[in-house]
């Protein structure tokens, strides 16, 4: 990689759990600070309906197990020969 630009693409090209750890990288005290706002959010109740809400997603079928996705995740960046 010489360039900004040649940079910037292959950062688009990342899989989403590869982008994950890029920004985690990057940015660590980022992830700390969100850390313990979701936290204290949690703590303070800020976040029940956000679990209520998944929790009728779950019941009702309409997600799919983390492996599944983790999985086709995997097979993706084979094909693609990474």
């Amino acid at each position: 990689m010489t360039t900004l630009l040649e940079i910037k693409a292959a950062i688009d090209r990342l899989s989403p759990r590869e982008y994950a750890e890029l920004m985690a990288m990057l940015h660590p005290a980022t992830d700390d600070d969100w850390d313990r706002q979701i936290a204290a959010d949690a703590a303070a109740g800020r976040l029940d309906h956000l679990v209520a809400e998944a929790r009728a997603d779950i019941a009702a079928g309409h997600c799919r197990p983390l492996e599944d996705l983790l999985a086709e995740d995997g097979d993706a960046a084979t094909e693609a020969g990474q």
